[in-house]
């Protein structure tokens, strides 16, 4: 589906966007489906063949929400691959300008002319944005009486806290682990739902290979050279199924990983989604090294899914997702990872399958983000000016709970 650019002229000035009034139309009624429009980043197909961790989660969602019966449009690039209407912003993913700022920009202009339009003809109740410059369109849906929320799949350094915190107060903020939000407490914070996928599309298997797996981006942060130090220090091959497309993780390959290569190391590529599988159900261990704190790390359900522990470093939401001598081990040091490797014989396959089953399922996802999108209509639009200032989210009490002074989402 395609829908066409607006004829109406945008404000001339922020000040002018801002003066116009919200929209004034009732509230659903609370037995009403909420129609539900989420946008996906430019860069891959929603689901992605390969690389792609949030055209991943989107796609998941989406399916998900149409299952449980919800109305859902998904606007993304390229092919559509999910049970949502699906309109089409892109007619290509930008995949090659990834890092670029041009793509963020021009599909956040886009997506605003689109959601002008689609708000007319078939009334939205909620945006649930999942790039990084769409939220720069809180304003204008603020204008037009959507209520809308982004979740936060990057980090919340000092930098980018700056950033969030400039967006307009309709845009509520989801985070994707309780680490994420602990980092960043002032933000305009509505809830934090796991990411998730769904354990039915990734094989089980309890006989593993003699092989241990890393994989990810080529970069400092992820560790791909901690990891090879790590597996050579174990006497364990390893299998390194990285991305190497940008020109700074080829410059990080060449120089920090490919010296350290062995005969028994096997560089393997970057992964589609057949073979991410096939080379997650078989590993030994999968080896997650950060040294960065990582707001999720959905690779590691992805493995523990698949029956396969994680042996990591501490950092991030690691040890919201890992359960110490459970489904993995928990380093403090790279020094440790070599004795942990060693041990991921005790760990039982169905334990790391079970915990995925329990806290990581689509259908938990699902239901978290559906309580999340009714808070934020009840919550509604508040339709005084924004410059200058930041207000927190007010948490629904039936919604939350206080636990050490921090406030959690109960889902």
């Amino acid at each position: 589906m395609t829908i066409g650019h607006s004829d109406d002229a945008f404000s001339d000035s922020v000040c002018d966007l801002l003066s116009i009034p919200v929209a004034d139309r009732p509230a659903p009624a609370p037995d009403r489906q909420l129609h539900i429009v989420l946008v996906a980043p430019p860069y891959f197909d929603v689901p992605p063949s390969g690389y792609g961790g949030v055209e991943a989660v989107v796609a998941s969602l989406a399916d998900e929400l149409v299952a449980r019966g919800r109305r859902v449009t998904l606007l993304g690039a390229g092919r559509a691959g999910t049970k949502a209407r699906f309109i089409r912003v892109w007619d290509e993913p930008q995949s090659a300008k990834l890092g670029e700022p041009y793509p963020e920009i021009v599909h956040a202009m886009k997506v605003w002319r689109i959601i002008e339009r689609l708000h007319r003809e078939d009334p939205i109740d909620i945006v649930h944005d999942h790039t990084f410059a769409g939220p720069l369109n809180a304003a204008g849906y603020r204008m037009l009486g959507i209520p809308a929320i982004a979740t936060v799949h990057g980090p919340v350094d000092a930098e980018m806290c700056d950033y969030y915190r400039a967006f307009d107060r309709n845009m509520k903020l989801v985070a994707i682990s309780d680490r994420q939000r602990e980092l960043a407490p002032d933000l305009n914070w509505i809830g934090r739902v796991h990411n998730a996928i769904n354990p039915e599309e990734w094989p089980f298997h309890t006989e593993k290979m003699d092989y241990a797996l890393f994989l990810g981006r080529y970069a400092p942060y992820k560790g791909p050279d901690v990891a090879l130090r790590a597996a050579h220090a174990a006497g364990i091959r390893l299998i390194l199924a990285g991305k190497c497309n940008e020109p700074a993780e080829k410059a990080y390959f060449a120089e920090h990983v490919e010296p350290l290569l062995t005969a028994t190391d096997d560089v393997f590529g970057e992964a589609d989604a057949i073979a991410k599988r096939q080379l997650l159900a078989g590993a030994k261990c999968m080896l997650f090294p950060i040294s960065w704190d990582e707001p999720f790390g959905i690779v590691m359900i992805e493995a523990m899914v698949c029956g396969t522990p994680v042996v990591a470093l501490r950092g991030g939401a690691v040890a919201e997702v890992i359960e110490h001598g459970v489904t993995g081990f928990i380093c403090d040091h790279p020094d440790e990872l070599p004795d942990a490797i060693a041990r991921v014989g005790e760990i039982d396959p169905h334990a790391c399958r079970r915990r995925v089953e329990e806290l990581f399922a689509t259908d938990r996802f699902a239901a978290g983000y559906d309580a999340v999108y009714r808070q934020a209509v009840l919550t509604g639009i508040d339709s005084g000016r924004s410059i200058g200032r930041h207000r927190r989210a007010t948490m629904v009490p039936s919604l939350s709970r206080k636990s050490g002074g921090t406030v959690r989402s109960a889902w």
